[in-house]
């Protein structure tokens, strides 16, 4: 190739990918989300603000949760959300409380009391269980009233719940294990996990929990036998199931792994942003929080790609899903971002 075509085909292929990149940013561009301020009385809805465009990559669990990272004082810590049917329940670990927002109009209407940094929030069996990290235990609390119906010792720094459709399935980070409750609190077995066990779910009729010092998933039979171990990326977190597969998001490999819910093959890992944590399926789509995006993500459960972003407040590290619309809580916002699913 002489240097006049070399010039012309260079020339070219600038143009074609001038034209094709404004397609692919606008497809990442963050959308705003309603934003809720909790310790309000009333809506306060407000428009949320775009990504800063110089988001950085150097994002750390909190003190808690994994690397050591401190924890502003200046907020409550928002950390996790539950939707039961009426409310979006939100918990405030630094305040050691519990906050409800009424779905149908964002009203913020009541905080109540509970242990030492609630980190876990579910719905279950006409309840809202709520694990307490440094107080290493459950309590069950009645949605209508906030009133405690009772508090079950669970292992050492409970910080993630599921629910099989029978019992309660308590993640416990500091013990490398998982306890079985009832929903009358009784303790119907401990499991030893991996290292340091974020997440869990409950799936394909096996409980599936993510081990975030060991880089795997580990997987139970509802009786608490293995049934495997799977590699995945590094520091892994939240975990849901989707069709056919387990999703994993890896919070410092910045990617989701998707596992085959049959046999634990890996079907692949995709990209998806800096510190990957909390996600949900929504029935359509998975939804991804990027703690240090600052941003939740809107992923197609077919291919792993990213369908849109949308800017949360600071800190966010887990969703919600009420039906309807999408909750994230802000742990360094003192806020909840809201937006509609579809």
């Amino acid at each position: 190739m002489n240097l006049l075509s070399w010039r012309v085909f260079s020339m070219a292929l600038l143009l074609a990918i001038a034209v094709a990149m404004p397609a692919v940013v606008k497809a990442q561009d963050a959308q705003p989300m309603n934003q809720i301020k909790l310790g309000s009385s009333s809506t306060s809805l407000s428009s949320g603000s775009t990504l800063s465009s110089d988001a950085t990559t150097t994002s750390t669990l909190d003190g808690d949760q994994g690397s050591g990272g401190i924890a502003d004082a200046s907020t409550t810590g928002p950390e996790a959300a539950a939707f039961d049917g009426t409310y979006v329940w939100v918990a405030t670990q630094f305040s050691d409380s519990i906050t409800r927002i009424r779905v149908k109009d964002g009203l913020v209407s009541g905080t109540f009391a509970v242990g030492k940094r609630p980190v876990a929030l579910l719905y279950a069996a006409s309840y809202l269980w709520v694990a307490n990290l440094q107080s290493n235990n459950v309590m069950k609390i009645t949605p209508s009233t906030g009133a405690l119906v009772a508090t079950y010792a669970a292992g050492d720094g409970p910080g993630a719940l599921a629910y099989d459709g029978r019992n309660i399935w308590v993640a416990n980070r500091n013990s490398n294990n998982v306890t079985k409750l009832s929903t009358t609190g009784s303790n119907l077995g401990t499991f030893a996990v991996g290292k340091r066990p974020m997440g869990v779910a409950y799936f394909a009729n096996s409980v599936w929990v993510t081990n975030n010092f060991s880089n795997s998933v580990t997987r139970l039979s509802t009786a608490g036998a293995l049934q495997g171990t799977y590699a995945v990326g590094r520091a892994p977190f939240g975990i849901a199931g989707a069709g056919d597969s387990i999703w994993v998001t890896n919070f410092f490999g910045q990617t989701l792994t998707r596992l085959r819910a049959a046999d634990g093959f890996s079907l692949g890992t995709f990209k998806v942003g800096d510190g990957a944590a909390g996600i949900v399926f929504d029935g359509t789509n998975l939804w991804v929080v990027l703690h240090g995006n600052d941003s939740i993500a809107r992923v197609s459960p077919t291919t792993g790609t990213i369908i849109n972003t949308y800017a949360t407040g600071n800190g966010p590290f887990s969703v919600a899903f009420d039906g309807a619309r999408i909750w994230v809580p802000n742990s360094g916002s003192d806020s909840v971002s809201m937006a509609a699913a579809n």
